[in-house]
């Protein structure tokens, strides 16, 4: 199964799946409005700017299995991420990405390995999936690594269609 037919929601509520976006890369960030690590929606957000017209989006999953820091509804988040941020990538639903609920998307995701070889278990918010335009994840991002970080652009550039 492609990553585009994993059924999701969109932050509000409706029925979805990335498959409105396949054929583009895709930044898979699990996202959280409470974290020391929530300023990396700016870099996030001049990402979506750089590569957006190039066949990328990021996307963004709220998470709050970490020291409850993404506690918000729907709404809240969506104004936070708007007036705080200026997002204008996708933000689907609130999702648990480790353990008995993780969502079937990051039940794929977590089997890719980072740089050092390490799979399994998303570490803490804002750790970053790099997904081909044809659905395979290709490159795996701690939470530290900065949204603008060298390599997470040079591995964006190395697969926008």
């Amino acid at each position: 199964m492609s990553i585009h037919d994993i059924a999701v929601h969109t932050l509000s509520g409706e029925p979805s799946s990335l498959g409105s976006l396949r054929g583009k890369a895709l930044l898979v960030v699990n996202v959280a409005s409470r974290c020391g690590l929530t300023p990396q929606y700016a870099g996030l957000e001049r990402l979506q700017e750089r590569f957006g017209g190039a066949g990328f989006s990021v996307v963004g999953f709220p998470c709050n299995q970490f020291a409850g820091q993404e506690p918000g509804t729907a709404g809240e988040i969506a104004e936070f991420c708007s007036a705080t941020y200026g997002v204008t990538f996708p933000m689907f639903e609130k999702v648990e990405v480790n353990g008995p609920g993780r969502h079937p998307l990051y039940a794929e995701l977590v089997s890719f390995a980072d740089a050092d070889g390490a799979a399994g278990d998303v570490a803490w918010n804002f750790e970053k999936f790099l997904v081909s335009p044809a659905g395979e994840v290709v490159a795996r991002f701690r939470p530290t690594t900065e949204p603008e970080d060298g390599s997470v652009v040079k591995a964006i550039e190395a697969v926008l269609p």
